[in-house]
């Protein structure tokens, strides 16, 4: 093969393949017994800001704060800018404001789609059954989340099997967030993925630790970069605009958005 015509390195093949921007909408499954789960939207925005692209992490799980009064108004106006790289909108309740005759929510992607111009992915953070509404008639690949104990792995197959009957979707990415010490984590993976693959014919494409104890200046770790560039060639689109991709050398600062946000 002559190397002249060989992709440079994953970077290059999704700048290839975002010649055309578009905006993509990732689900990330809230599970209520994953204890660092603002971590999990820490590293993924970081994993996309390390290719320059800006994160909109709007947050309707149920330990979001409530939207605000003006959201109904001017839902850009209720968009809180955290850094160059990531903006927050707390939006608990706010999708059920959107339901449609068939029980669906997805006018509400596109009413975020229209206050966010700038956001080159929309990192949706709910419960499967909101994820169910906001993303119906259409085949996402959820990320689902656990941790290091029993419950959390029984919240995300009970998620999975949820979407899975509700949106006919059969690929998930899983996000532990856990000590990367611990010799359980490669087998939270391992029994979600062969839950999934016995009893509802569904796959586990991918999973990346989300480490809390991890300072946030060390590098994302390889997995969580392929995650989430797995993510943005397969992530749902409602948009079309001219965009390109560039690689950065390492992540940025994480984001406390759990701090400031949740509860």
């Amino acid at each position: 093969m002559n190397s002249r015509h060989a992709p440079l390195d994953q970077a290059h093949g999704l700048r290839q393949l975002f010649a055309a921007r578009r905006r993509r909408f990732v689900p990330l499954v809230h599970n209520p017994h994953v204890a660092f789960g603002g971590v999990s939207m820490e590293r993924l925005c970081a994993a996309f800001a390390a290719s320059q692209l800006h994160t909109l992490v709007v947050d309707a799980a149920d330990t979001a704060s409530a939207a605000h009064e003006l959201a109904q108004v001017d839902l850009s106006a209720c968009i809180e800018p955290l850094s160059a790289d990531v903006s927050y909108l707390a939006a608990r309740g706010l999708p059920m404001r959107y339901l449609d005759a068939r029980g669906a929510t997805s006018g509400f992607l596109t009413a975020v789609a229209d206050a966010a111009p700038r956001a080159d992915v929309v990192l949706v953070h709910a419960g499967a059954s909101d994820i169910a509404r906001l993303f119906a008639h259409r085949l996402p690949r959820p990320i689902l989340q656990a941790a290091d104990h029993p419950e959390s792995l029984t919240h995300a197959y009970a998620s999975m099997k949820l979407l899975t009957q509700r949106l006919g979707v059969m690929a998930y990415d899983l996000l532990v967030a856990a000590d990367g010490a611990s010799p359980r984590v490669p087998r939270i993976a391992e029994r979600l993925a062969d839950c999934a693959d016995r009893f509802l014919g569904a796959a586990l494409s991918d999973w990346a630790l989300a480490d809390p104890l991890v300072d946030d200046d060390e590098p994302l770790p390889p997995e969580l970069r392929r995650l989430a560039a797995a993510q943005l060639r397969s992530g749902d689109d409602l948009t079309h605009e001219s965009h390109s991709l560039v690689p950065a050398a390492r992540a940025p600062q994480a984001y406390r958005m759990a701090a400031a946000h949740a509860n």
